[in-house]
C-alpha cells in the first residue's frame, strides 16, 4: 500500500499539472473528434493523457493499477482482486474541451480497499486545482494562492423561511428534469458548470449546497469528488440515498447521484426520487 502522506500528494500534483500543459497545448489547435460506442466523444487529447498519465503513473508506483475511462475493458474478475488501484479520467469535460467553455479537467484520484481516499482535479486553463487526501484536508489553488476548504455547514433548511436552494447543474436543459424531484413549493436557483469534478468543487467550497445528476457518468467522474466532500463534511448518495460504490461491480457506470455539501441536513425530505 502506497504511504498516505504530502510526498505522494505532490507526486500526484505534479503528474496532474504536467496532464494540464498537455491539455492547453491540444486546446490550442484543431482536434479530430470520435464518437465512442457509448455515444459520448473522445478526442485525441484525451486518449494521448490518458497514456501519459497511465506511464507516469507506473513508473512511479509500478505495483498500483491504473485504470483509465479511455481503458477500462478490464475484465472484473482481474480488477476486482485490486486492493489499491488510480482511477483516472485524463479530460473530464470532453464536449466542454471541444466547445471551447474552458471548463474541463485532468483527474487523478487513488482508490484503497474500494474508497477512494486521495484526489486531484485540475482545470488547466481556469488555472484551477481542488485536491484532497483523507484525514489531510481539502485545499483550493487558485493560479498561485492555496487555501484550506473549511468543513460546510449550510443555512439551508425547509422549515426556517425557506432559504433558496442552490443546485449545481451541467446544462440549462436539465433543469426542469432536477426541478421534477424536488418539492413544488421549495424555491432553488440552478448553477451552470461543465466538467463533473468542477460542479463537485462547486459543492465542497459551499458555493452550491448541491450537485444534482440524473444522466450517466462513470466511476471516475466522481471518484475525486468523494475525497473532496469527505474532508468537507459533504457526500454523495444515489437515488436510495445510499453511497456510490467503486470497483465492486461489474459496471463502473454510476447510478443517477446527487452531491451535497453539508451531510447533516435531511436531504430525504428533499429529493423524491419516486
Amino acid at each position: 500500500m502506497l504511504p498516505l502522506n504530502e510526498h505522494l500528494l505532490n507526486q500526484v500534483l505534479l503528474i496532474a499539472y504536467q496532464a494540464g500543459k498537455h491539455l492547453q497545448r491540444f486546446y490550442q489547435q484543431h482536434i479530430d473528434v470520435q464518437i465512442k460506442e457509448d455515444n459520448t466523444p473522445v478526442t485525441e487529447a484525451d486518449l494521448f493523457v490518458s497514456q501519459f498519465l497511465t506511464e507516469k503513473l507506473t513508473a512511479l508506483f509500478p505495483q498500483t493499477p491504473v485504470l483509465s475511462e479511455e481503458n477500462c475493458h478490464i475484465p472484473f474478475e482481474e480488477r476486482q482482486t485490486w486492493k489499491e488501484y488510480w482511477l483516472i479520467d485524463p479530460l473530464d469535460g470532453t464536449q466542454q474541451f471541444i466547445n471551447r467553455t474552458e471548463q474541463f479537467s485532468v483527474l487523478i484520484t487513488l482508490v484503497r480497499n474500494n474508497k477512494p481516499v486521495l484526489s486531484v482535479i485540475h482545470a488547466p486553463i481556469l488555472s484551477l486545482t481542488y485536491y484532497a487526501m483523507e484525514d489531510f484536508g481539502a485545499f483550493k489553488k487558485q493560479g498561485e494562492q492555496v487555501k484550506k476548504l473549511a468543513k460546510n455547514t449550510t443555512d439551508f433548511n425547509r422549515t426556517s423561511c425557506s432559504p433558496i436552494l442552490r443546485i449545481a447543474v451541467g446544462a440549462t436543459t436539465s433543469q426542469e428534469k432536477v426541478r421534477s424531484i424536488l418539492p413544488k413549493d421549495l424555491p432553488c436557483e440552478f448553477v451552470v458548470m461543465g466538467s463533473s469534478s468542477l460542479k463537485s468543487g462547486l459543492v465542497a467550497e459551499g458555493i452550491v449546497d448541491c450537485y444534482v445528476r440524473l444522466g450517466q457518468t462513470g466511476e471516475w467522474d466522481t471518484a475525486g469528488a468523494e475525497v473532496l466532500l469527505g474532508e468537507t463534511n459533504g457526500q454523495i448518495f444515489d437515488p436510495q440515498f445510499a453511497p456510490l460504490t467503486y470497483n465492486q461491480r461489474e459496471t463502473l457506470i454510476n447510478p443517477a447521484f446527487v452531491m451535497v455539501a453539508d451531510k447533516s441536513i435531511n436531504w430525504t425530505s428533499i429529493f423524491r426520487f419516486n
